[in-house]
């Protein structure tokens, strides 16, 4: 008869930290909208995990919630290989409040079919924000009004923020001094 061993810590695998759920994720989730609650940022501030083909009625829901502000909308690049992240940080604005509601949302998609349906629609204040966003990491925004490069010449090829990105025509100077 073997013996049965408790597993030595090394051999435990970690468990996924619990995220406590908060007031939008719960409100959102109570409507029918699927999504998934990330960790609170280094502020409080609930950050929401969404897919793109739910992103515009999420959105939507999000505005009519009373998010009315979207305060920035960015991306960043998870690494070499990983996905590509947009993300929207949103905020209520109203009379007489001191700090406002804030919540921040993310979509992961993946780098060889970057698209996201735009929120310019919803949010006019995305319309620069996405185009840098393209500009820089390459995720298309679909339904964008113009969706065109904003910093980086018509004719340049790459996007130079991703972490695979390879400059043309780069010649590093050496032993210059």
């Amino acid at each position: 008869m073997a013996e049965e061993t408790t597993p030595t810590p090394q051999e435990t695998p970690e468990a996924a930290p619990i995220v406590e759920v908060g007031k939008v994720s719960k409100w959102l989730a109570e409507n029918g909208f699927e999504h998934e609650a990330l960790e609170l940022d280094h502020l409080g501030v609930e950050v929401l995990k969404v897919d793109r083909e739910f992103l515009i009625p999420f959105a939507t829901a999000l505005y009519a919630y009373g998010f009315n502000c979207l305060q920035c909308q960015a991306a960043y690049d998870a690494g070499p290989g990983e996905d590509l992240v947009s993300t929207y940080h949103l905020i209520k604005i109203a009379d007489n409040v001191d700090r406002p509601e804030e919540v921040r949302v993310k979509v992961f998609v993946p780098r060889e079919d970057p698209r996201v349906p735009s929120v310019y629609w919803i949010w006019k204040g995305a319309d620069w924000q996405e185009r840098e966003s393209y500009d820089m990491y390459g995720i298309v925004y679909e339904g964008h009004p113009n969706p065109k490069r904003i910093l980086m010449p018509e004719d340049w090829v790459g996007f130079p923020l991703r972490k695979d990105y390879i400059s043309p025509d780069f010649f590093e100077l050496q032993d210059a001094y």
